[in-house]
C-alpha cells in the first residue's frame, strides 16, 4: 500500500532515534499530523502552548539528553514563533531540527495567506542546512542531510514542507542522472589533537606555578578528566554559566561561578593565575579573565572557531573534552608545591561565608538570596535545574551547590527570557523519574512561562513522578535591567519601564490543579521548599522578594559606583536601595549576619 510523504517523513525520523517532537498544530502541518497519529504513539507529540516554547524545548531536550531535538509549526506565524527559541539551540551549539509547514506549491510566489519566505527567515540561524521540500523523491535526502548536519556540527537545521506534498504518495529517488541515494547514521569521530600539540600544551601546564582552569558546557562529560588534572597541576576551577552542573560545589577547589554574575573566589582565581586552561567554554566576557600578556593559556574546544577567541591562547587544541584531556594528563606532572591550591581552597571557603551572610542579611520581606539558599541543602539527588534569565541566574549561579547527579542549565548565548519553565518541561519528559525544578522571575512568568503550566497540567500524570517544582521571585521589578540601569548606566530606576503587575502566581497553580505555595516570611522558606519538593503533583512556589537587594558583582569597578552614586538620590526607592546595598557590601567585609 503506498504511503504519504508525511508517513514516510516520520519513519525516516524514527530511524534517526526521534522519539519526542514538541510542537503545536496548523492547517500548514495537517498531512505531518496525519501521519504521525498512524504511527501509533511511537514517535511522542508533546503539545506546547507557543511554538517559540516548544523550540526552547527541543533546545532543552539536547541540552540534557545530548540527542536531536526536534519541533514542529504550522506555516507563516507558526514558523516564525520559533525563531527565538531555534536561536537559543544555535548560540549554545545544540543539534536541533525544526520542520515547517508552507503553502502548496502551486501557492508559492502568490501572497498568498500564511506564506512568507521561510528559507530566507531560517537562513541565519539554520544556515548549516535549510531546504524546501518540492517533490517527494527529495525527502530521503533531506531528512538525512539534516539530522545528520544537526548531530554532527551541533547546528539548528530547518525542513519546510509545502501542505500539499505531505498528502502526496511516496517516491523512492530515482537511480538516474539528478538524483541522490542517501542513508541513515551517524557515528561520532573521537576527536584529539596531534601528539606534538598535546606536548606543547603541556609544556605551558607544566611551566606554571598557579593554574586556573575554566570550563563550560562542553566539559558536560569530562568531570573525572577535569577532577584528575587539577589535582596534578594543583589548580583552582571556575566554572561559565553553561559549565555549572560540570563539576560538583563539594570539591574544596571549586570556585564557582565566573563573571558579573560570579564569585569573589573565581575572580581572584583570574586576577592571581600565571597559567589558564579552558575546557570547552565560550564565555564571553574577557574582561574576567586574566589580563592578556599575565597568563599563558591552553584552550580545549571542538570547534575550531570558539579557539583564542576570548584571551590569546598560546595553545589552541582542537579536540573532544574528554579525549583530549585523557591523552594530556600522562603528560602532565604533579606539582610538589600545593601553595597555590591552599590559597584557592581558603577563597573558597570565604567565598561561601560571603554568600552565607548576604542570604541571611535582613530585606523587606524575604531576600532573594536566601530562597536559593533554603534551597541548595534540600536539593534531591538526581534533580535537574533550570534558570530563567535575569536576577533570578545571579542567585542559582552563585547560591546553589550541585553535586554529582545533577543537571543544571539555562539560556546561555542567548540569555532569553521565559526559557527556564519550557526548559524544566524537556527535562522532565526525558527524564520523568527525576526532580525537576524551575527558577523564575515574575517578568519572564508573566511573559510567557504562565502559559506553560498548562503545558505541565496537561501531561504530568503520565510522568513517574510528579517532583515538579517552579519558583516564581515575585518582587514586581524587572529587577536585572533595573540594577543595569543604576550600576552600568547612572540611571535611576525607570518605573514606567521596570514596575510589573502584582500578580497571584500560586493561585493561578492552584486554579489549573496544580498546588500552589506562597512565602512572603524568611523563616518560612525552608519548610515551604520541603513542603514543595514532597507534593503529589507539579508546584508554583511564590515568593515575595525584596526589588532593593542588590545582584552584587565580585568586584566593583570604579565606574559601576559612580554610576550607582550618581543614580541612587534619584531613586524613586532611593532610601531603600541604599539600606540593602549596604547591606550587601557589609556581608562582604564584616564577620556576623550582616546587618
Amino acid at each position: 500500500m503506498a504511503i504519504t510523504v508525511g508517513d514516510y517523513f516520520w519513519q525516516r525520523l524514527k530511524a534517526w532515534g526521534v522519539t519526542r517532537v514538541f510542537g503545536y498544530p496548523g492547517d500548514g502541518i495537517n498531512g505531518l499530523l496525519g501521519a504521525l497519529n498512524r504511527r501509533d504513539g511511537d514517535i511522542e507529540f508533546v503539545q506546547v502552548r507557543h511554538e517559540e516554547m516548544a523550540a526552547f524545548m527541543a533546545s532543552a531536550h539536547a541540552k540534557f539528553t545530548g540527542e536531536l531535538g526536534v519541533c514542529l509549526a504550522t506555516s507563516g506565524p507558526g514558523a516564525s514563533h520559533l525563531i527565538t527559541g531555534l536561536y537559543d539551540a544555535r548560540l549554545d551549539h545544540m543539534p536541533v531540527l525544526a520542520i515547517s509547514g508552507q503553502q502548496a506549491r502551486t501557492a508559492i510566489g502568490a501572497h498568498y495567506q500564511q506564506e512568507l519566505d521561510l528559507k530566507s527567515m531560517f537562513k541565519d540561524v539554520a544556515g548549516a542546512f535549510c531546504e524546501q521540500a518540492m517533490v517527494p523523491g527529495q525527502v530521503r535526502h533531506l531528512i538525512d542531510r539534516a539530522c545528520r548536519i544537526a548531530i554532527g556540527e551541533r547546528r539548528v537545521t530547518a525542513l519546510i514542507f509545502p501542505n500539499d506534498l505531505q498528502e502526496a504518495a511516496y517516491e523512492e529517488p530515482p537511480r538516474a542522472h539528478g538524483a541522490v541515494q542517501s542513508g541513515v547514521g551517524y557515528s561520532r569521530p573521537k576527536v584529539v589533537p596531534f601528539d606534538h600539540d598535546l606536548r606543547r600544551a603541556a609544556d605551558v601546564l607544566n611551566a606554571g606555578e598557579k593554574v586556573a582552569i575554566l570550563v563550560g558546557a562542553g566539559a558536560m562529560h569530562a568531570a573525572d578528566e577535569v577532577i584528575e588534572i587539577a589535582d596534578l597541576l594543583g589548580a583552582g576551577v571556575a566554572k561559565a554559566l553553561l559549565g555549572k552542573a560540570a563539576l560538583p560545589d563539594d570539591l574544596p577547589y571549586v570556585t564557582g561561578s565566573i563573571g558579573l554574575l560570579g564569585t569573589s573566589a573565581s575572580a581572584g582565581l583570574m586576577e592571581g593565575c600565571d597559567t589558564l586552561l579552558m575546557v570547552g567554554t565560550g564565555f564571553p566576557y574577557s574582561e574576567f579573565l586574566p589580563e592578556p600578556g599575565k597568563a599563558r593559556a591552553v584552550q580545549i574546544d571542538l570547534e575550531p572557531g570558539m579557539l583564542s577567541l576570548r584571551y590569546p591562547v598560546e595553545v589552541p587544541l582542537v579536540g573532544d573534552a574528554v579525549e583530549t584531556l585523557r591523552a594530556l594528563i600522562p603528560l602532565i606532572a604533579r606539582k610538589q608545591d600545593r601553595s597555590w591550591r591552599e590559597t584557592v581552597e581558603e577563597s573558597v571557603t570565604q567565598s561561601w561565608k560571603t554568600l552565607e551572610k548576604r542570604a541571611l542579611a535582613p530585606a523587606d520581606p524575604v531576600n532573594p538570596q536566601r530562597v536559593f539558599w533554603e534551597l541548595s541543602p534540600r536539593l534531591p539527588d538526581g534533580a535537574v535545574l533550570t534558570s530563567d534569565s535575569g536576577s533570578c541566574a545571579n542567585w542559582y549561579a552563585r547560591d546553589l551547590k550541585i553535586r554529582r547527579g545533577m543537571m543544571a542549565s539555562l539560556s546561555g548565548g542567548l540569555a532569553s527570557m521565559g526559557a527556564a519553565v519550557p526548559y524544566a518541561i524537556a527535562a522532565k519528559f526525558a527524564y520523568p523519574e527525576r526532580p525537576v525544578i524551575a527558577m523564575v522571575g515574575d517578568g519572564a512568568m508573566q511573559m510567557n512561562n504562565m502559559a506553560e503550566l498548562i503545558t505541565v497540567q496537561k501531561y504530568w500524570r503520565d510522568w513517574a513522578t510528579p517532583n515538579f517544582v517552579v519558583m516564581v521571585l515575585n518582587n514586581q521589578d524587572l529587577n536585572q535591567v533595573t540594577w543595569e540601569q543604576r550600576v552600568m548606566e547612572g540611571d535611576p530606576k525607570f518605573e514606567a519601564t521596570q514596575v510589573l503587575p502584582d500578580v497571584p502566581y500560586h493561585r493561578f497553580a492552584e486554579l489549573i490543579g496544580l498546588k500552589g505555595l506562597y512565602v512572603d516570611d524568611p523563616e518560612e522558606l525552608g519548610a515551604a521548599w520541603d513542603a514543595a519538593l514532597k507534593a503529589d503533583r507539579p508546584v508554583v512556589l511564590e515568593v515575595r522578594t525584596d526589588p532593593d537587594t542588590p545582584p552584587m558583582p565580585p568586584h566593583l569597578t570604579l565606574k559601576q559606583i559612580r554610576a550607582f552614586m550618581t543614580s541612587w538620590p534619584r531613586d524613586p526607592n532611593a532610601g531603600r536601595v541604599l539600606k540593602q546595598t549596604a547591606r550587601q557590601a557589609l556581608a562582604s567585609m564584616l564577620p556576623g549576619s550582616g546587618d
